[in-house]
């Protein structure tokens, strides 16, 4: 059974997609089959694994190998999605490119959420498109897990990607505006959630192939934390310490607001340092920061940094697995 595990904050700029991409490669590494699906209409995550080359390729009229190629039936209201082929980016590892494009889905994709609690077959087919499409594409490659990369907004696109997973990762930056997306976005997936269990579920032909919109959140990623000595600096200490409580509150919906310190709090998967030293290597040589090289640009301290940032990463990888109940594959 695949998993599918969407990466999703409503605050953008947290680096979302960077930690997609490496999760993803870091995943693969440890020898579970990887799919990453680009659901954010920039296809950042897709340019991360591609060159332009290959990009031009995906992104041409008549390729049908992207996200957008898939619903392109629907938009036009020709037929049903056409599963693209995943895409091979690594060993165990694979993608569904996003494209631009795929923003012009969102008007249907409005237009279809309300009409499917009426047993509308046609919006139906729309609001599950994507759930589809991942399960599909994930069933091409046997893929153990589903990494969903999808934009920063509330907006109807990522309330189709977010009902297509079974479980979510939110990635937060230690600042007021993470917390302030928190607040957003927890009672906005219990009510995605709530709506589409209890009127939509029940509208959906009992063949038909529909998500059961779990979208359990199974703890948070704090990113881009700058670090002295180990340890977070004070104008970052402030903030940790009061993400846990939040995160309690407001997407796990819980009364108690006891909840301080991210060391004690079970739903923290991580606090990533800073890799900005890493980041602009890792793009010339197109590969993950943690696969960076001597020859890469990697010395001395550098070289030192990127073994801490594998280090972090496989134990990321590890819990976050963990978190979603994935078993590790069986060594073939």
């Amino acid at each position: 059974m695949t998993t599918a595990i969407a990466l999703f904050n409503n605050k953008g700029g947290v680096g979302r997609t960077t930690l997609t991409y490496h999760l993803a490669n870091m995943v693969a590494r440890l020898g579970w089959r990887v799919l990453a699906v680009d659901l954010d209409p920039q296809a950042n995550l897709t340019s991360a694994f591609f060159d332009e080359d290959k990009l031009e390729l995906f992104w041409e009229p008549e390729s049908n190998g992207t996200i957008l190629s898939a619903v392109a039936p629907l938009i036009r209201q020709l037929g049903d999605v056409q599963v693209p082929a995943a895409r091979e980016a690594a060993d165990r590892l694979w993608v569904v490119p996003g494209d631009l494009g795929l923003s012009s889905f969102e008007d249907r994709l409005s237009d279809a959420w309300p009409r499917s609690f009426l047993g509308d077959e046609g919006a139906i087919r729309v609001t599950t498109a994507f759930h589809r499409i991942i399960r599909g594409s994930a069933a091409q490659v046997n893929a153990d897990v589903v990494f969903l990369d999808v934009g920063p907004n509330l907006g109807a696109i990522n309330r189709a990607a977010l009902l297509a997973s079974d479980a979510l990762v939110v990635p937060l930056a230690a600042d007021l505006f993470s917390l302030q997306g928190l607040r957003n976005l927890g009672p906005t997936l219990r009510e995605w959630r709530q709506v589409w269990q209890t009127l939509g579920l029940p509208t959906v032909p009992t063949a038909f192939d529909a998500p059961g919109g779990a979208m359990e959140p199974v703890g948070y990623v704090v990113l881009q934390n700058v670090v002295r000595l180990d340890r977070p600096v004070k104008a970052y200490d402030r903030w940790l310490r009061r993400i846990p409580g939040e995160f309690h509150r407001s997407v796990l919906g819980e009364t108690a607001t006891a909840m301080s310190g991210s060391e004690a709090d079970p739903y923290r998967l991580a606090s990533l340092r800073s890799y900005r030293s890493l980041m602009p290597l890792a793009q010339d040589a197109r590969k993950p920061m943690f696969d960076l090289r001597a020859g890469d640009g990697a010395l001395g301290s550098t070289g030192r940094l990127v073994q801490t940032c594998y280090r972090e990463f496989e134990s990321l990888a590890g819990r976050v697995m963990e978190a979603a109940n994935i078993p590790m594959p069986i060594a073939s």
